[in-house]
């Protein structure tokens, strides 16, 4: 595989299928991180935290590894500027046995791809002033779904359209929180803190920010935990590259853009909260802080317009990651290692990875309609996580091989390098959060109810034995049975597309 800059032509994609700028790369990235979250994980923060001091100290921490994370994928992004994401660069760095690497990704994209938490968590009908309940939550997740599935399937314009719109009008929504709570800290009149609600003290005086503090390292490592999957999104551009115009320079631009909109995000409006909504409210409250947040300056009445922003903000979250999930499967067919890999690599009918959108969205409505709520729901979403976790030690940890005597021979040299300590910092913080899940849990805050605490820790693992399995026979044992051998070339279908191509080579 050779590196340069010439990314237009890296991977023989035709610069009529670019249609991605930096406007949309950088909104591809911010609406992956930023979904509901920001409206009640603070309050999480504040209760592992201790104090309203320590909390914002824990978010600077998560804000500095999330940049080491974006310069790792900047980096890996520019050597090798094509879709697909961290199943490129798997590939590069582990190169033998031969598509093992590829073979063992599949499995685990199909469970990092899945949309169903998320699509339960877009819940239009508070809003709506609709009762909740198992089923009608399930079905307007699956309405989401599926709307998702179409639009970026058949109408790949009018998708990035709708992302884009719903990224700036999230970016202009929690810009007005993080305004609001700056007015109400400077004492604005039209901004003030309802008088039938506890007046906040949390940046009266020094004592006042760090009153609370001392929790403990466990629970500062809980938070920090957290925080750290708050920011998960920073390569979500990099599994598009394939669809970006002049990627090397857009993705040099466009991440550091959008993650530092994101911390900026986060810090304001974490301020904010703070600035309107005492201490204590926040930790004696089963409320999001967001909805304390709107009561304590507009009024309990704007409950609903509260449920609007988050199911918009998720929907938004929705569209930029199956946007590019529906990438990595396409990717995956153009390696050639997939059954029907034509089918999954084309662009037909409607000029876009309809076949990838579709598996990703099949695989999401059997979790969201076929898994009960419990243990078995929570497991596979924690397992989805983890197996991210996985895939983060192994691409960090291959970066610094790449720099190691043992590789010099393959030249790495891409347009952007990030900071070798930057690089070993986001490996650490990936073996922390590899290595935090297996420490056992106190008593009061118990992972499953049945299950234990490890099992989605153990699964990550175990879904390796999958792809590995997978390789073993199509690669080794069923060559070796029949007396051939596979023989790779690149091949251009009729939608403009290349892709490799197996040929069975008779002779061992």
């Amino acid at each position: 595989m050779i590196l340069g800059t010439n990314a237009e032509a890296f991977d023989n994609v035709p610069c009529s299928k670019r249609k991605l700028g930096t406007f949309s790369a950088v909104f591809l990235i911010f609406n992956r991180i930023i979904g509901s979250g920001i409206y009640a994980t603070p309050s999480n923060i504040l209760r592992s935290a201790g104090s309203v001091g320590v909390s914002l100290i824990t978010w600077l921490v998560g804000a500095l590894i999330a940049a080491c994370g974006t310069a790792v994928y900047i980096e890996l992004g520019t050597g090798l500027p094509r879709s697909g994401g961290e199943k490129n660069y798997l590939e590069y760095i582990y190169r033998q046995p031969k598509f093992l690497s590829t073979c063992t990704f599949v499995a685990y994209a199909v469970i990092m791809g899945s949309a169903t938490a998320n699509s339960v968590v877009f819940n239009l009908l508070h809003a709506l002033s609709i009762s909740p309940s198992h089923i009608n939550i399930r079905i307007t997740a699956f309405i989401c779904l599926s709307s998702i599935c179409l639009i970026h399937g058949t109408h790949l314009t009018w998708g990035l359209r709708l992302q884009n719109t719903l990224g700036l009008s999230k970016l202009i929504v929690v810009s007005a929180i993080a305004i609001s709570g700056v007015m109400c800290l400077m004492g604005v009149t039209w901004f003030r803190v309802r008088e039938e609600y506890e007046q906040p003290r949390n940046f009266d005086s020094w004592h006042r920010i760090w009153e609370g503090s001392g929790t403990g390292i466990n629970a500062f490592v809980a938070g920090l935990y957290s925080v750290i999957w708050s920011f998960i999104g920073y390569s979500n551009a990099n599994y598009a590259l394939s669809e970006v115009r002049d990627p090397v320079r857009t993705i040099k631009k466009a991440a550091p853009s959008a993650m530092l909109a994101v911390t900026a995000v986060y810090i304001f409006v974490n301020v904010a909260f703070f600035a309107v909504v005492s201490r204590d409210d926040i930790l004696g409250s089963q409320q999001i802080i967001a909805a304390l947040f709107f009561r304590n300056l507009f009024g309990p009445m704007t409950e609903k317009t509260l449920s609007f922003l988050v199911a918009l903000s998720t929907l938004g979250n929705l569209l930029a990651g199956q946007f590019s999930q529906g990438r990595v499967i396409q990717e995956l067919g153009r390696e050639g290692v997939l059954p029907f890999s034509s089918f999954f690599a084309s662009n037909k009918p409607f000029n876009a990875p309809f076949a990838g959108l579709f598996t990703q969205y099949i695989v999401s409505c059997v979790l969201l309609w076929g898994v009960p709520v419990g243990d078995a729901y929570l497991f596979l979403i924690s397992l989805s996580s983890y197996s991210l976790t996985i895939i983060n030690t192994l691409v960090s940890g291959g970066l610094l091989l790449l720099y190691t005597p043992s590789y010099r021979s393959w030249k790495w040299n891409p347009p952007f390098k990030a900071f070798k300590p930057v690089i070993v910092l986001f490996f650490v913080s990936n073996l922390f959060l590899i290595l935090a899940p297996l420490v056992p849990p106190v008593p009061e805050s118990k992972t499953y109810d049945k299950l234990p605490y490890w099992s989605h820790s153990v699964g990550g693992f175990a879904v390796s034995i999958f792809g590995i399995a997978y390789w073993y026979v199509w690669s080794v044992w069923h060559p070796r049975r029949m007396g051939y051998r596979l023989e790779r070339a690149w091949t251009l279908q009729d939608d403009g597309v290349s892709r490799f191509v197996f040929k069975k080579v008779s002779g061992s």
